[in-house]
């Protein structure tokens, strides 16, 4: 930090994350002026491995409530700027672009989350990744509202940055205790503001993670029908709901949603691929149409998929689907449709 320039805070809470909060402290180290961390009660060595990586730490009891736990560290940091990280995340691109960023006005930073996540029979090394975009940099005095999935509170305009945190949190090894603390939480603050829609999309999301697709759908079509238009998550929601209710065994519901909703996505790679898997679950369901409808279907949403290319820039958007992923699928499905006499 030199003297006229903003100084800028990382801050993160934790508790029990000795096995990632060294790579989080030593990634991010370079790109602040200082680390803070809220620990809320570890009883493993993750105190003094974060003080070892330069953080200063501080300790508070869990209040059960997210927010209160964000906005205690961020009164402790007192910085002109916080980052707000969490220990599963690290910078993977944009570090250097943090600074001149916050040399501008006052207002909200939204950073590009690249979560990888497990899928049932995963071959190789390399995870999918879902891409959520979020405000994550904060100027002195933004705080946070909601016990879970807490959001800022501010009336600033938010501002997205060429910064990317990767995260790792949502792989399985890590994300069954989360879903055993965050469920509750969520079902405590949905009683406390009955059909509010993003929480609804949070419980879905959870029990997404957890392979109950049928579940998921239903928190998905609950908040579907409350999500009003605009709303950041509109993207994602959509997505989720037709893969869930595909996965679920509902995939004749889901085309039709998707035929409703078509006409506003048609630049999304996401959006098609779906689509794809969609016309590949009703060739399933209906092989007397599988070669003259639901197959050909399939491979024009692929292609359609490769046609628009990757969007990073669409909240919830899955890393592969503009292109090796789709790319992938319709390999396969050409070689079906030649072996048919169809390709």
């Amino acid at each position: 930090m030199t003297a006229d320039r903003p100084r800028i805070a990382a801050t993160l809470i934790m508790r029990n994350e000795s096995r990632c909060i060294a790579r989080c402290l030593d990634n991010v180290r370079p790109h602040v002026d200082a680390m803070v961390v809220l620990d809320t009660g570890s009883t493993d060595d993750s105190v003094a491995i974060a003080r070892a990586c330069g953080a200063q730490v501080h300790h508070l009891d869990w209040p059960g409530d997210f927010s209160a736990a964000r906005n205690h560290v961020l009164a402790l940091a007192d910085a002109d700027w916080n980052l707000i990280v969490d220990a599963d995340e690290w910078i993977a691109e944009g570090g250097e672009a943090l600074r001149d960023w916050c040399d501008g006005p006052p207002r909200l930073g939204a950073i590009c989350i690249r979560s990888s996540f497990d899928l049932p029979q995963q071959a190789g090394a390399a995870l999918p990744s879902t891409r959520s975009w979020i405000a994550r940099l904060l100027p002195r005095g933004a705080r946070y509202a909601g016990r879970i999935h807490e959001q800022p509170v501010s009336s600033l305009p938010v501002e997205r940055i060429a910064l990317i945190l990767d995260h790792d949190g949502y792989e399985d090894a890590q994300a069954a205790g989360k879903r055993d603390r965050n469920t509750p939480m969520l079902l405590a603050e949905l009683q406390a503001d009955p059909g509010n829609p993003y929480l609804l999309y949070q419980l879905g999301k959870e029990a997404e993670t957890a392979r109950n697709y049928a579940r998921a759908a239903d928190w998905y079509e609950q908040a579907s029908a409350r999500t009003p238009d605009g709303a950041a998550w509109t993207h994602a929601l959509l997505i989720r709901r037709l893969h869930c209710l595909g996965q679920s065994g509902a995939s004749e519901h889901a085309m039709a949603i998707a035929g409703e909703q078509m006409a506003h996505w048609q630049d999304s790679p996401d959006f098609f691929f779906v689509l794809g898997n969609l016309a590949m679950d009703r060739a399933l369901a209906e092989p007397a149409h599988a070669l003259t409808e639901w197959l050909p279907l399939a491979a024009t949403a692929w292609e359609r998929c490769l046609e628009i290319g990757e969007r990073p820039d669409l909240d919830g958007s899955v890393e592969g689907r503009g292109s090796h992923l789709a790319q992938h699928n319709l390999d396969v499905i050409r070689q079906q449709l030649a072996l048919l006499g169809n390709g």
